[in-house]
């Protein structure tokens, strides 16, 4: 209760702060940053937010394309900005390709992430759960399209998950691998579902020799469930001989489950482009 009473009064005092701001600077030019779009999304049934950086020297009357990231947990207030400035910093050092990044806003992440469950400890814990199936159709079936239609992107696209975005990243590698190129899956939460993705993937990747893709595993000094895990799907691409499925595996001891995404991200992105 004292926790979430300092929390109530930090989020009180950061409201008043951002109203007195707004008052002090009301007369300021904006820093552009990004682009918001919405999605009235029918796969999910409601309004979806996009939060969408665009790359120095984007042209919409150009005919030059962009590769895209997509980065799950993307509100404004979640990972997009951290990304799209990470990116924004290897562009200008030419570290990576000039690319769009797509901050997927989250509205249930706990909904969309996760597949249902067969435990009932998960079910209990997560009552809102087992929705993934609906948000990757409306990956398929609605964003990726709305992007094709209204940006100028190339056929490349990036998957960016960490925890149950990883979970979430994981689960399109195995149901819809085609869906994305490159897949940055950090810290993933497989022990969802009695680890029963982890379970199923050896037999998986041996069965679907037509994947394609690259993939960045990493996580921090985190539960040993999160490591045995992480360890045992890296195991079962590794095992797959499919010469396509290109897998770097990169634990950051250093780090924990709240600090990993910049490095691993930072290098996964140095690993895909041989920097």
């Amino acid at each position: 209760m004292r926790i979430l009473i300092t929390s109530i009064l930090l989020f009180a005092t950061t409201l008043v702060f951002a109203q007195e701001k707004d008052l002090r600077y009301e007369n300021r030019k904006v820093f552009p940053f990004g682009v918001i779009e919405e999605i009235n999304s029918t796969e999910l049934n409601e309004k979806r937010v996009l939060n969408i950086y665009l790359p120095e020297g984007y042209n919409p009357d150009s005919t030059a394309t962009y590769p895209v990231i997509y980065v799950l947990d993307g509100s404004a207030n979640e990972d997009f900005p951290h990304i799209a400035g990470l990116c924004q910093f290897m562009n200008m050092y030419q570290l990576l390709p000039n690319s769009i990044v797509v901050g997927v806003a989250n509205i249930d992440r706990y909904r969309d992430f996760t597949y249902p469950s067969t435990d009932k400890r998960d079910i209990k814990d997560v009552p809102t759960s087992g929705g993934s199936p609906a948000f990757i159709r409306y990956i398929e079936n609605e964003l990726q399209p709305f992007m094709a239609a209204n940006y100028k992107v190339s056929d490349f696209k990036t998957l960016i998950g960490q925890s149950l975005g990883g979970l979430l990243a994981t689960e399109i590698l195995m149901t819809k691998p085609y869906l994305f190129n490159d897949y940055v899956i950090v810290s993933p939460s497989l022990w969802w579902d009695k680890e029963i993705l982890v379970h199923k993937s050896e037999a998986y990747f041996k069965e679907h020799q037509e994947i394609n893709s690259r993939v960045y595993v990493s996580l921090g000094k985190e539960h040993p469930v999160m490591h045995k895990v992480a360890d045992e799907l890296v195991e079962s691409m590794r095992n797959s001989d499919n010469r396509n499925l290109h897998v770097w595996y990169a634990p950051i001891l250093d780090e924990n489950h709240a600090t990993i995404l910049h490095l691993a991200v930072y290098n996964a992105f140095m690993a895909f482009h041989g920097k």
